[in-house]
């Protein structure tokens, strides 16, 4: 009897002791998958660089000389499948030095699968040549066309807070943007008296209460989304300094854009067509400058500016020849008018020719032709001037 309720209670207690062993393991297991369960964070580097020779000739005046390598950086981080952050750095070698600047840098937040909410610098869809396509290995030329970048009338980036999605509408796709940033800031003329009455976009720190408010919406009405038809505009109430008398000048800008994409077999390759056409109106202002006797002149002028740009690209993809299949005929005219009787007024026509050669689907070799008529400018009086362009640019 004895034997018997000893092997019994052996026999209790080794089960015990399995059953807490794995119990216990279990536990374990639960606890290290929970502190260890993989990661849905992603990190990637990705961007582009470029370089290459320019050579120019206005009215005799020639100057050439290897443009310097530039280096862009963009950094990708996605948190989880909702929360994302980008940004993208530039190292530029011009005038002798190294500058180094901060193209976007901006969280993200996906709502739902049909809006997304950012914050930071971004870049503004002012249209869609600055935020899409002026990057050197997508830019099919290697300049830009008038009324984009310095002294241009378009706003590429800005610091503030962006909703953006689309919605499928069944054969059609509309793409929106709203979005409220610190706004421009009104050249006064104190310290460029020759650009009096201009906007400067990059405004990091708001020198007033007035934000600026703007938006595009983009309509593919086709399914294959070979057309696209966009709306932009950025209005702000004040783009003076606080307290000053030019604090209440306001401005507001308008761009329509258009672009189609498609192979056409009759033609045996791709055609690509972009345009895009910008307006500004800026309130008008009252300015000073000191004439040829020191003394203190005011003047004033309508405020009003305007630039269009259309480009047609071919590439025969459907050719016999390998060698055929990489090139690239280009061709884009563009044009700027900037306000009559400011100190910056100018009217330009700028013809451009390129031919590419792609090495691969982001790395193309661009050989290019531009000339610009312009009357005035910074410079004043008439001039043409003839540009020749080699550039290399990669995708990576």
């Amino acid at each position: 009897m004895m034997k018997k309720l000893f092997i019994t209670m052996f026999v209790i207690g080794i089960a015990n002791i399995s059953y807490g062993q794995t119990y216990n393991r279990f536990e374990v297991d639960s606890i290290i998958s929970k502190q260890y369960k993989p990661s849905k964070t992603q990190f990637m580097v990705r961007g582009y660089g470029h370089t290459g020779f320019n050579s120019t000739d206005t009215g005799g005046n020639k100057q050439s000389s290897f443009d310097g390598s530039a280096f862009a950086p963009i950094f990708l981080f996605k948190h989880s499948d909702k929360l994302m952050f980008e940004a993208e750095l530039e190292f530029v070698l011009g005038g002798n030095e190294l500058e180094v600047g901060l193209e976007y840098a901006d969280v993200m937040y996906v709502l739902n699968e049909n809006m997304t909410v950012r914050a930071g610098k971004f870049l503004l869809p002012f249209g869609t040549f600055m935020e899409r396509l002026h990057p050197a290995w997508i830019n099919k030329l290697p300049t830009k066309p008038l009324g984009f970048g310095h002294d241009g009338i378009a706003p590429s980036s800005g610091v503030g807070v962006e909703l953006r999605g689309a919605f499928n509408l069944g054969g059609s796709t509309l793409n929106y943007s709203a979005y409220t940033t610190n706004g421009a800031r009104l050249k006064d003329g104190s310290v460029e008296p020759e650009e009096a009455g201009m906007l400067l976009f990059q405004n990091y720190t708001d020198n007033n209460t007035s934000k600026a408010f703007g938006g595009r919406l983009g309509l593919l009405p086709f399914a294959d989304s070979s057309t696209e038809i966009g709306v932009s505009a950025y209005s702000t109430n004040g783009v003076g300094d606080t307290d000053s008398v030019y604090e209440n000048v306001g401005a507001f800008l308008y761009a329509i854009d258009f672009a189609f994409t498609k192979q056409i077999p009759t033609l045996g390759g791709f055609i690509d067509i972009k345009g895009q056409y910008n307006n500004s109106d800026i309130s008008d202002a009252t300015y000073t400058e000191l004439d040829q006797n020191n003394v203190l002149q005011s003047y004033t002028f309508d405020n009003k500016s305007n630039s269009f740009y259309t480009q047609l690209s071919y590439r025969p993809t459907m050719a016999s020849s390998d060698f055929l299949k990489k090139l690239e005929l280009v061709v884009r005219y563009s044009d700027l008018n900037t306000p009559e009787a400011a100190k910056w007024e100018e009217q330009s026509k700028q013809y451009a020719f390129g031919l590419n050669y792609w090495l691969t689907w982001r790395s193309v070799i661009k050989i290019a032709y531009q000339t610009t008529d312009t009357v005035g400018g910074h410079g004043g009086g008439n001039g043409t001037t003839n540009g020749f362009y080699m550039h290399w640019a990669i995708g990576f």
